[in-house]
C-alpha cells in the first residue's frame, strides 16, 4: 500500500498539468490567428537564402538546447523533432507570436520565424508553456 500512495505521489508530482489552485481567467475576445505554414522537414530540403537552421528536440528532459541565441532580423527556420510521448510538449508556441505547431512523434517540423526585436521571447508547449525554452534575440 505504501509503495502505491509513493508511486501516486511521484506522478502527481512530476505530471505536466495546469495548476488547479489558479482562478480561472476571464474569457477575452480574441481575432482568429493567422494561419502558420507547418510542414513535415525533408533531409535534402534547402532553408530559405539566409535563413539559419535551428534544429530542437523534444525529450523526457523537455526542449533541448533550452535556450538559443538569434540575432533580431535573422531570419530562423526550427527543426523541432519530439522524440518521446513522455511529455506535454505536443505542440510548440511562440510568445508574443501565433506560431502554435504540432508535434508529431518522431517527425521533424519546420516552423519558420523572424525575430523583430532584441529581449527574452518564451517558447514550450501549449500547457501554459510547463515545458518550455527561452530564445535569446540580440
Amino acid at each position: 500500500m505504501r509503495t502505491f500512495i509513493a508511486l501516486i505521489a511521484v506522478i502527481t508530482i512530476t505530471a505536466c498539468k495546469k495548476d488547479e489552485a489558479k482562478a480561472p481567467e476571464p474569457v477575452k475576445a480574441v481575432e482568429a490567428p493567422k494561419a502558420v505554414e507547418v510542414k513535415p522537414a525533408v533531409a535534402d530540403a534547402k532553408p530559405a537564402a539566409g535563413a539559419r537552421v535551428v534544429e530542437l528536440k523534444v525529450t523526457e528532459d523537455g526542449f533541448v538546447p533550452g535556450n538559443v541565441t538569434l540575432k533580431n532580423n535573422e531570419p530562423v527556420k526550427f527543426i523541432v523533432t519530439r522524440t518521446t510521448d513522455a511529455t506535454c510538449a505536443t505542440e510548440l508556441l511562440i510568445s508574443g507570436t501565433d506560431i502554435k505547431a504540432e508535434l508529431p512523434l518522431n517527425k521533424p517540423v519546420e516552423i519558420a520565424w523572424t525575430p523583430t526585436k532584441a529581449g527574452q521571447v518564451k517558447f514550450g508547449c501549449a500547457m501554459d508553456m510547463m515545458v518550455s525554452g527561452m530564445l535569446l534575440v540580440e
